[in-house]
């Protein structure tokens, strides 16, 4: 059996349907590894394996694409998570491979050197405020988008002022926006 003492990185390479996990220790060296369904059971073995280390932290690749799943599982289970990019899990195969062949278990080694190597990766939070308010900016975004789009509109309707917008730029002002030409022309409101 591995040594349980000692933090440890837990590389993560996510599917859909599996997960490819590597544990390793700060000195690089592999303690452990397996290949985890991502249904309920599962899930509950993957954890009770790494659970053999208490001083764990699991490393995911892609945590804002195919790992989300799984990322957002483990942090609610309270353990610690950090977001592996990609593009760094694929430079770190290249590099210790020789070679860019992909597989699971190369990823999932790729992944926990880098988790294990870099430190600054960004931690995993399922901040519920911050969906609230990225929420809340992307509609404030789309207000001012649509007011800037209905004062532009504003000012190609009607006749120019000063010569802009010139003449052949500017609409032909349409009944709805001018009700006494619509009055006149017979328009029904």
């Amino acid at each position: 059996m591995a040594s349980t003492k000692g933090a440890v990185v837990i590389g993560m390479d996510p599917h859909k349907r599996s997960a490819t996990i590597e544990v390793m220790a700060a000195d690089e060296s592999v303690l452990g590894g397996g290949r985890f369904a991502t249904d309920a059971a599962a899930y509950r073995a993957m954890l009770a394996y790494a659970k053999q280390w208490p001083d764990r932290t699991w490393a995911i690749e892609g945590c804002q694409g195919i790992g989300k799943h799984v990322a957002i599982r483990l942090v609610h289970d309270g353990e610690s998570v950090v977001d592996v990019p990609p593009k760094l899990s694929a430079r770190a195969r290249v590099f210790v491979t020789g070679q860019g062949r992909k597989t699971d278990a190369t990823d999932a080694h790729s992944v926990a050197l880098v988790g294990t190597r870099m430190s600054g990766l960004r931690p995993v939070v399922d901040d519920q405020q911050l969906a609230v308010l990225r929420s809340l900016v992307d509609r404030r975004r789309s207000l001012g988008e649509d007011h800037t789009r209905m004062t532009l509109s504003r000012r190609m309707i009607g006749p120019p002022s000063r010569g802009w917008p010139p003449s052949w730029l500017a609409y032909q002002a349409h009944p709805r926006h001018d009700p006494e030409r619509a009055c006149m022309q017979g328009w029904p409101f």
